[in-house]
């Protein structure tokens, strides 16, 4: 049974209850806020913040609600996630993947795939390359102009409206970032040619059995020398570079998104995303949230209603 868990404040959770309260199944664990069962999914939110999907729809049915997955902690027993990594892999030269945008109402989704050989690894340490989590936009756009003039990328750039497009044909958002990194992995492995590197590198959305039954259709699966690693921006600065690259090439579609609308758009998926949300549609129409949003969002039908209140 696939499991997602999302980290939300109070008044998400306190939204979320109301969204599935004709759905509530009327047991609610020690500790929890609400249960219920809805689209082959049973949902559980929990005073700490932490909402339970579980079941065959776990995975669609967080997506609705964007926000930070919550990275399960390592029992005592068990080998950490850098168990199976190579204990040198930090000083390797490596192809790293990592994405941006997920979980953003507005805006693209980016990856990219990043080759960082062991020459260039003193030179990004130098620049600063490190999570792009910690790092505001200023910041990024400035790193990342200075490092991808120096090594090697692959960026790929998935907007909204075919986002919809493979959503709507049943499409689950991992299976879409397992194809967007295979492919901007290959890409980069024909750029760099004959050159190979050590490792390849991908911060993990998705166990490996399952990552690879994503691509199982594929004409070309990339699996040598594959690692998956959580927050893998901190195991090698090659997803590190990768990781700002994404944001770099994220936070410049989001505004010229913006221009587009003729007004500042909110990141992320919270409140003051619906209230912008409420003002496309009042401006641009119904038909114009394609090509700005991620339709399967909650968000949507929160801006559709917050649109009827505050316009019509």
């Amino acid at each position: 049974m696939s499991h997602v868990v999302l980290l939300k404040s109070l008044p998400e959770i306190k939204e979320m209850q109301a969204h599935y309260e004709p759905f509530s199944t009327g047991k609610i664990p020690p500790g929890g806020v609400f249960a219920a069962k809805a689209n082959n999914c049973s949902i559980t939110a929990y005073k700490s913040g932490k909402v339970l999907f579980q079941g065959a729809g776990a995975e669609s049915e967080s997506a609705r609600w964007g926000g930070d997955i919550a990275k399960p902690k390592a029992k005592k027993e068990s080998k950490p996630a850098a168990a199976n990594l190579p204990e040198n892999i930090s000083s390797l030269s490596c192809i790293g993947s990592d994405e941006v945008g997920t979980g953003d109402f507005f805006g693209p989704i980016t990856v990219v795939a990043a080759y960082v050989s062991q020459a260039n690894l003193p030179l990004l340490k130098e620049l600063g390359v490190r999570d792009s989590k910690n790092l505001n936009d200023e910041k990024i756009i400035s790193i990342a102009k200075q490092i991808k003039e120096v090594i090697p990328y692959s960026l790929l750039t998935l907007h909204n409206d075919k986002y919809n497009k493979l959503q709507m044909s049943g499409m689950s958002q991992g299976k879409i970032k397992a194809l967007l990194h295979n492919q901007a992995i290959g890409h980069l492995l024909e750029k760099i040619a004959p050159e190979q590197p050590e490792v390849i590198l991908i911060d993990q959305f998705a166990q490996k059995d399952v990552y690879y039954q994503y691509l199982k259709s594929q004409p070309k699966v990339h699996r040598d020398r594959v690692y998956f690693s959580t927050k893998a921006e901190s195991v090698h600065l090659a997803v590190a570079a990768a990781s700002i690259l994404a944001r770099y090439a994220f936070v410049k579609h989001f505004d010229k998104l913006a221009k587009e609308a003729g007004f500042p758009l909110t990141k992320g998926a919270g409140g003051k995303v619906d209230e912008a949300g409420a003002r496309l549609i009042h401006e641009k129409g119904i038909d114009a949230l394609p090509q700005f949003v991620k339709l399967h969002f909650a968000n949507t039908e929160k801006s559709k209603k917050l649109y009827r209140k505050k316009y019509m």
